[in-house]
């Protein structure tokens, strides 16, 4: 396929010579263990964003949430996060298998900054953390295993130049893309009226959260 990019980037120097260098605190900010900072952000956190890859390096990024705090801490290097009902394709939890390297990103609303973890991942199916995070009786089926390699906090710059926490920037409803249209028109499916595979959708938020 035909590249539409002329002036391509191809080395860090020429790189570092444009974007430059981070400040000593920037450099420095990095930690390998969840301290009692990073262990409070996770408690208040609702969502959390997954990046993994294949062996291939073929790259995913997938979003989990819940309830404040439904990443559970278990200790200084160590978290899990549930695995709750889903479209069933699992790309995040294949590609664990094939490749243990995992990126976090945690957010809170309202806030700015974020939270960055990298680490190792492997799929858990261990009942004393399982437990912990049972939702309305219904245990996840299994975890994802995290071992923390590295925390730091995020810059709130994106989120600022996104206006993203601010209600007045957001579009009204009837401005926003329509998943039920997407998904018809992407899947072809014509035996479908968008009402009906709108009232799908709603039918499985409902009934198949947890």
């Amino acid at each position: 396929m035909h590249s539409p990019f002329n002036k391509v980037i191809e080395s860090e120097q020429v790189l570092r010579e444009l974007v430059g260098f981070p400040s000593e605190m920037v450099s420095k900010k990095v930690i390998s263990k969840i301290d009692e900072h990073c262990r409070r952000f996770i408690s208040l956190s609702p969502f959390v964003t997954m990046a993994t890859s294949d062996q291939n390096g073929l790259c995913d990024v997938s979003p989990r949430g819940d309830g404040p705090g439904f990443v559970y801490v278990i200790d200084e290097q160590h978290l899990v996060i549930p695995e709750r009902p889903g479209n069933k394709r699992m790309d995040s939890l294949v590609n664990i298998l094939k490749n243990p390297h995992i990126g976090l990103l945690f957010f809170i609303p309202g806030l700015g900054e974020t939270l960055r973890i990298n680490g190792e991942a492997t799929l858990i199916q261990d009942e004393e953390f399982l437990k912990k995070m049972e939702v309305k009786g219904k245990r996840p089926l299994l975890g994802i295993g995290v071992t923390v390699k590295e925390c730091y906090i995020h810059c709130a710059k994106a989120i600022l130049r996104s206006n993203l926490w601010i209600p007045e920037s957001w579009y009204k409803k009837e401005q926003l893309p329509s998943a039920a249209q997407i998904l018809k028109d992407h899947v072809k499916l014509t035996e479908y009226k968008t009402e009906e595979i709108e009232a799908m959708l709603q039918e499985g938020y409902k009934k198949n959260l947890y």
